[in-house]
């Protein structure tokens, strides 16, 4: 046997040289991809597989916020009471795709073993639950949009401060996003995360639709508990003449913490259930 030399082949760099050479003989393998450029092409690729089908639901998703809103129209009449439906609704559409819609996606795709292909490309957990979860919110916005200002259309209320959605609909979509994955993700079966991402979205029905001062004492603790309530807050006090933007900022920094805690929890379920 010939003794390897120490110096580098001509044309060979010493960091090659240096590298031991694989007894399989197998190429080695590609380096792991960061974050951000993982993140956009899950995102994208989401955003493309997602488009068609989900348009349907989200148009179904809409003409049932605006729905809700005609029927509270005859019960309601203004003040408090009608920001507090005019947001409600409009989060609603944020809780319908981003935590129904997801769990779903979530469950169905670690029941059939989908989980698997992801688990093979070279991309980090975290880079697979955002960009998923960010291609989900973001089908949520013409939704949301169209319903606020058809609410406010119909309450008479103000929509100088619309702007706010800009803000309640990625920090929301956040919350109930990693809330959603998470469900999907963490069920034992498919079932079940269907289950739960209906049971999430009728939460947000009841307890942010609803005006907050007709809810029984143990119903409005309970609503304190679900990150959407937080984005209606934020986007009720909006429709005030001069709004309160401290508490509207408060309100908005619970939802970004939210998001921020049920993402990581989502990321850790992927990496859970990848690995089974």
């Amino acid at each position: 046997m010939t003794a390897v030399s120490a110096e580098a082949a001509p044309g060979q760099t010493r960091a090659q040289s240096a590298a031991p050479p694989r007894s399989d003989g197998a190429a080695p393998l590609a380096p792991r991809a960061r974050l951000l450029p993982a993140l956009a092409a899950v995102y994208r690729a989401q955003l493309s597989r997602a488009r068609v089908a989900r348009i349907p639901l989200l148009f179904v998703a809409t003409f049932q916020s605006v729905g809700i809103m005609i029927l509270m129209r005859g019960v309601v009449d203004g003040g408090d009471e009608a920001r507090a439906v005019v947001a409600g609704s409009s989060v609603l559409v944020v809780a319908f795709v981003a935590l129904n819609l997801l769990a779903q996606y979530f469950g169905q795709l670690r029941a059939s073993g989908g989980l698997d292909h992801y688990a093979t490309l070279p991309v980090p957990p975290a880079a697979v639950v955002l960009g998923a979860a960010g291609a989900y919110a973001s089908f949520t916005v013409p939704g949301t949009a169209v319903t606020a200002v058809v609410g406010s259309v119909l309450f008479q209320l103000p929509m100088g401060h619309l702007w706010v959605l800009a803000a309640v609909i990625p920090l929301a979509g956040a919350a109930l996003a990693g809330l959603g994955a998470a469900l999907g993700l963490l069920a034992p079966r498919q079932e079940l995360a269907t289950l739960c991402g209906q049971l999430g979205m009728s939460a947000a029905l009841l307890l942010g639709v609803l005006p907050a001062a007709h809810m029984p004492a143990p119903i409005a603790y309970a609503r304190d508990l679900l990150p959407s309530t937080y984005g209606v807050e934020a986007l009720a006090r909006s429709f005030d003449a001069r709004p309160d933007w401290l508490m509207v900022a408060a309100d908005l920094g619970v939802c970004a913490g939210v998001g921020v805690v049920s993402l990581a929890i989502a990321t850790w379920a992927y990496r859970r259930a990848a690995v089974r």
